[in-house]
């Protein structure tokens, strides 16, 4: 995006204030009290969930994968459906048992302490549930997020994953500034009663697992901004098929899938959100889809962030229990100073990352597409009513377009641009930091644990591999910082040019 360029940059530091980053402040008042009492819950769930679950499979999981890519933990999945952990982070009007959904970042680092990959694995459903949410749509969100609940019920993990990633176009689709430079190829042309998709998505993850997939495409790949569609593609439609899984380094427990659509029709009903649908608000339907794709990372990337913290923690702990039983020259390894110096840096580490991801879950409780959820009335409201008087009498309204209208507007019209701009660089923020500090710990824990941390069976380069993993997907490190610059920095100072195209195709 190019801007007039003044003869200076000016830089007003008003930009560095506190309620940039410390929203935990502001949360204390406008929140509601329970929260906290439910990231205390969510967190004792994860451990119980670790020590009987995720510890007898984590190795176990990881060495099958690498023995046969084409192997996939349906046993893990089962597991984590008798938990009920597919619904307990879905909101109550949709169906599910309604827990506050940012007591899932805190789960989500427990269980990443144990197992990133199959944390991951609940992580990329909540992806998908979050992308569905951004639409906009309550009727097909109430459609399918009931649909993941009744498979719960019958004993069938339901999972939702999200297909945006395509062979040649990935990072540059998730930046709206690159939007429309991206070299997609995934199309969807409208026929009557729906559309045929036409294309493929790679990097899927939790794709060969999932029976919903949220599909990104575009009715015009040559103008991706202004024609974005999200469809709602169920596994078994004619025309769709799995293709390859990827041989990945890491989290090889949460499968990277490919998506081939061939002559693929979805039906009018599975439109998620097209330009049609947002043609009666007042902002252009360009202008609504790139607000689609601005919304859920500022609620997702800190998902991330807290699977490395997770993995920053494990390499921490893992670290700190192999010093204390190590003996050279008959003196403990931990005794010595350069271990003690590395340890305090993987600590520290630690709590800067759960710090980070935790400003970023509050800032979401107040500023992102779930701050409803969060206001006092309405947060105790669906806490007490009964999941019955929610199918009963609230289910039906999200059939009605005028429902459907104003929470577009809310949305779409009425969230401030300073919030959007808020959230957006929050999530760069914390998604880059949080993994770079995950890579780094577990850098150190091997520099501690020599060749003895190269072992499987101990699970320390378990950790190496799975954290690199965490600074490419969800838009890569490099381009995340870019985009932190740009909003909480750049956009305060005229003149400055990011995203922006140079000579020879640099940028």
């Amino acid at each position: 995006m190019v801007s007039t360029k003044p003869a200076t940059c000016v830089y007003h530091s008003a930009g560095l204030g506190f309620t940039d980053t410390l929203n935990s402040i502001e949360a204390l008042h406008r929140l509601p009290a329970r929260i906290r009492t439910e990231f205390h819950e969510a967190r004792k769930l994860a451990r119980r969930f670790n020590d009987e679950v995720l510890r007898p499979l984590c190795l176990v999981t990881d060495r099958r994968v690498m023995e046969d890519n084409d192997y996939l933990p349906r046993d893990f999945l089962k597991k984590a459906n008798e938990g009920g952990l597919f619904t307990l982070w879905i909101p109550k009007m949709y169906g599910g048992k309604g827990m506050n959904m940012l007591s899932l970042y805190t789960f989500i680092e427990e269980l990443s302490s144990v197992c990133a990959g199959l944390a991951n694995l609940i992580g990329a459903h909540y992806l998908g549930v979050s992308v569905l949410c951004s639409s906009c749509n309550m009727k097909i969100t109430n459609r399918i997020l009931r649909d993941v609940a009744r498979e719960e019920k019958k004993g069938n993990p339901c999972l939702i994953s999200l297909a945006w990633t395509e062979p040649d176009a990935g990072t540059d689709q998730f930046e709206a500034p690159l939007l429309p430079i991206a070299k997609v190829r995934t199309q969807a042309v409208k026929v009557a009663g729906g559309y045929v998709v036409n294309g493929s998505k790679v990097f899927i993850s939790a794709g060969h697992l999932s029976t919903w997939h949220m599909l990104i495409c575009y009715e015009d790949v040559k103008k991706p901004a202004d024609t974005l569609i999200m469809l709602a593609v169920k596994t078994g439609m004619k025309g769709f098929s799995f293709g390859h899984k990827e041989q990945k380094m890491g989290q090889k427990a949460c499968v990277a899938s490919e998506l081939v659509f061939e002559d693929c029709f979805v039906p009018d009903e599975h439109v998620c959100f097209s330009k049609e649908q947002v043609s009666r608000l007042n902002i252009s339907p360009k202008e609504a889809g790139l607000k689609v794709i601005g919304m859920f990372p500022g609620i997702t990337q800190p998902g991330v962030a807290a699977i490395g913290a997770g993995v920053s923690r494990a390499a921490c702990e893992a670290a700190i229990r192999y010093a204390a039983q190590k003996r050279i020259a008959g003196e403990s390894l931990i005794n010595q100073e350069w271990v003690q110096l590395a340890i305090a840096d993987m600590y520290a580490n630690v709590v800067a990352a759960r710090t980070v991801y935790m400003e970023a879950a509050y800032a979401a409780g107040m500023k992102s597409m779930i701050r409803l959820l969060f206001e006092r009335v309405l947060f105790y409201l669906t806490l007490y009513t009964p999941a019955w008087m929610f199918t009963l009498l609230v289910s039906p309204l999200f059939n009605l377009e005028i429902v459907n209208h104003i929470y577009r507007k809310l949305n779409f019209e009425w969230t401030s641009d300073e919030d959007e701009r808020h959230m957006s660089g929050l999530g760069s923020l914390t998604k880059f930091s949080c993994t770079d500090m995950a890579v780094e710990n577990r850098a150190k824990a091997l520099d501690i644990m020599g060749a003895d941390g190269t072992r499987h069976d101990a699970g320390a380069e378990k950790l190496l591999r799975d954290a690199k993993l965490l600074q490419i997907y969800e838009g890569t490190n490099e381009v995340n910082r870019i985009n932190l610059f740009s909003q909480h920095i750049g956009h305060t100072m005229p003149g400055v040019r990011v995203f922006e195209e140079r000579s020879g195709g640099r940028r």
